[in-house]
């Protein structure tokens, strides 16, 4: 774990438009850059970054945010992984924390074990290309099988020398453990305590993990042996259900396109990556995970199954798709002719044909199932019961209400079924499926269609979800909780104490002190946390303002000596100078005033974007996104008033919709009690709940009026 210091380190080192340069041409357009979006293939640059502000933003796909978010977002990488890339890029050595024993030895297992594959894929690369019997062998099959010098490259494919030892001998040479490559399956033992390569007279598939370290290996046979392909086994750094052949080459493709294809073998992948259509995954002969499907979803939600058409292909088609649904993924199928593989057809088609096929006949899943489901049912009325049913239960499996309903319509139109009936049915299945992922670990999704986070992306399931729809007063939370997050310590009003003393208030404090004074607190648990956060902050930030001002007081000190360069180079009388130098000097109050607002407005944003939360960077990005979107040629056209400088009405107006929705919710409380008892005899509790009710709308009435009018106590002072 990396240490706090030196993950603010990091962050503060880290310059969005250096990052981003890595792998987008920029071109400067006034205080902006402007390039080609990296999330999606666009011929128009919509991609912007702000240097001030550090962060980036696409206005066509929506995607962007801070240096750390880019490099997650563009690699498909954890945070702290990102890290460590940007640790890396900008030479800030990473200081984590001191391990306990025992992570330390898992740590150094999982580094050795990664070392060993590094360097026996190395190897067996060499065997590949410079050995007699690799060449002979191992890179004539590859040929045979159509596969190019670039795909044996990239793909980094190798080969185990027939004679049992190549790579035992080379390991004992070199100093590795025997029996830890044992372990990784690299060797095997034999009775009498010899070392012998387990992929001997094999072409071997190195499998990688999606940061691109190998961890385990697949391998061919040649001579025709009792097994065609082996693998390695469950180790440290291999794990078969949360890994996926090809997820190294194909991620940012797979964003970039925002599709996945899925298919069943290595030559599967390689076969379609040659055609051009490299975002391409397999899941290695192995039924489909959570796991695997966690990791695509880490990419897009878009996956397309691709298998060969006969009753295999279709089969395999069917197996897991209600895993995938269960995902929040949208699902669709391609079968290939009968008697081909997607290797196989790659290889007969040029590459255009093969992609435009894939374009025309793919299928939605579920309307696939309908279609192969009902034609083998023929006219046998209980196999085409079981062939309804089995539907349903797939639809059941959609997390989404408003998608299910959809399907549902489209079922009864295609069966011949009243919608009714197929909506009741899909409601059982839908309780045992919500039962059945809870038994999974899986949360399941929200019954609405508030289940994707505002960016369009859908949360993996590992990930922890509270679900908007859940809580009715989140829109109106959300209002005032990104003016926080975009101004939370930009000056707000003057306050006075009891002593009639005045003092400054932020943002933040004047929120939190009049939210206090009602004892309103906000329902969305990842709100309070931003909130508390910011509170938390507050501290660092104030200290930071005096070198902050000094930073501003020498860049004013560079503009005034050269503004007075520039007038003294004018040739005009005495009192013009007089008169341009004043100028100058409002000038630059003016400059180092806006410098030291923009630094109170980015400071708390910037550091909530790299926040370690998930849900609170994803928030805090979205929050900024929003005042990003403003358009330069809108401004042109006639002088704007930016957001920061409405901040005084647009606050008080966001906290008295809240406050009002509030109200609403409790007056709609008290009015369904009265409800419930007008006229049933209960006379007193009905007059206490009419001077309830009026007292709560005579309330109501005073929010707006009273909200300006409020003094902040010293005690809201942080």
């Amino acid at each position: 774990m990396i240490d706090k210091a030196t993950v603010e380190k990091i962050k503060d080192a880290a310059d969005i438009v250096e990052v981003v340069s890595d792998y987008v041409h920029l071109v400067r357009r006034g205080s902006n850059y402007m390039g080609l979006c990296p999330f999606h293939n666009e011929k128009t640059p919509s991609f912007s970054v702000n240097k001030a502000r550090n962060f980036c933003y696409c206005f066509s796909c929506h995607k962007g945010g801070s240096p750390v978010n880019f490099i997650m977002e563009k690699e498909g990488i954890s945070y702290h992984d990102a890290l460590l890339q940007l640790a890396k890029k900008y030479g800030i050595t990473v200081e984590e924390r001191q391990l306990t024993d025992a992570e330390r030895e898992a740590q150094t297992l999982r580094e050795s074990m990664y070392l060993a594959n590094e360097w026996a894929m190395q190897q067996m690369q060499e065997q590949l290309t410079q050995t007699d019997e690799g060449r002979d062998i191992g890179l004539q099959y590859l040929y045979q099988r159509g596969i190019t010098d670039e795909a044996i490259r990239q793909f980094r494919l190798g080969y185990d020398s027939d004679g049992g030892f190549a790579l035992a001998n080379a390991a004992k040479a070199k100093g590795f453990e025997s029996d830890l490559l044992c372990e990784m399956g690299l060797l095997g033992k034999s009775e009498r305590g010899h070392y012998y390569d387990k992929y001997r007279g094999r072409v071997i598939f190195p499998i990688f993990n999606s940061s691109g370290k190998p961890i385990g290996f697949g391998g061919r046979d040649l001579k025709g042996g009792p097994a065609k392909y082996i693998n390695s086994p469950e180790s440290a750094v291999y794990k078969k259900n949360q890994e996926l052949y090809g997820i190294y080459q194909a991620r940012q493709e797979i964003v970039k396109e925002d599709r996945c294809y899925l298919v069943e073998g290595y030559l599967d992948v390689i076969g379609m990556w040659q055609t051009g259509m490299k975002n391409v995954v397999a899941s290695s002969g192995t039924a489909l995970t959570d796991g695997q499907i966690a990791l695509i979803h880490r990419f897009t939600d878009k996956v397309t199954l691709v298998y060969d058409g006969d009753a295999a292909g279709i089969k395999a088609a069917l197996r897991g798709i209600n895993m995938l649904l269960d995902h929040n993924l949208d699902v669709n199928v391609l079968l290939l002719p009968d008697g081909h593989d997607p290797d196989s057809f790659a290889r007969t088609r040029s590459n255009e044909e093969f992609r435009k096929y894939v374009s025309d006949n793919q299928s939605d899943i579920i309307r696939f199932k309908i279609k192969v489901l009902l034609d083998q049912a023929g006219d046998n009325p209980q196999q085409r019961a079981w062939a309804v049913n089995s539907v349903v239960d797939s639809i059941a499996h959609i997390p989404d209400r408003v998608k299910r309903d959809i399907y549902i319509q489209e079922c009864s139109r295609l069966l011949g079924i009243k919608g009714e009936t197929i909506a009741q049915a899909t409601a059982r299945a839908r309780q045992k499926v919500v039962d059945d992922l809870r038994q999974r670990n899986i949360t399941p999704r929200a019954e609405s269609q508030g289940q994707t986070h505002e960016s369009g992306k859908t949360a993996t399931p590992e990930e922890p979800q509270y679900k908007p729809a859940d809580f009715p007063l989140y829109p109106l939370e959300k209002k005032v909780v990104e003016l926080c997050i975009r101004y939370a310590y930009l000056d707000f009003c003057e306050a006075y104490d009891d002593d009639d003393h005045p003092f400054i208030v932020n943002v933040l404090e004047f929120v939190n002190a009049d939210f206090d004074e009602d004892n309103i607190r906000f329902t969305f648990p990842p709100f309070t946390r931003i909130m508390t956060i910011l509170g938390e902050m507050l501290p660092e930030y104030r200290s930071t303002l005096p070198s902050k001002r000094a930073e501003i007081e020498e860049t004013v000190a560079r503009l005034r000596e050269e503004g007075i360069a520039r007038i003294a180079a004018m040739d005009i009388s005495v009192n013009r100078i007089r008169h341009e130098e004043q100028l100058l000097e409002e000038e630059l109050k003016r400059t180092a005033a806006q410098m030291m607002r923009d630094y109170s407005i980015d400071y708390p944003s910037r550091r909530l974007m790299s926040h370690e939360d998930n849900e609170i960077r994803e928030i805090a990005t979205l929050a900024v996104r929003e005042r990003y979107r403003l358009s330069n040629i809108y401004s042109r056209e006639r002088p704007v008033q930016q957001e920061s400088d409405r901040i005084n009405p647009l606050l008080p107006r966001a906290m008295t919709e809240l406050k009002n929705g509030i109200l609403d919710q409790k007056l709609g409380k008290l009015m369904a009690e009265f409800r419930q008892i007008a006229g049933k005899g209960d006379i007193a509790r009905e007059h206490e709940l009419q001077m309830e009710l009026g007292a709560m709308m005579a309330k109501r009435s005073l929010v707006a009026k009273n909200i300006g009018e409020r003094i902040i106590c010293p005690a809201s002072r942080r």
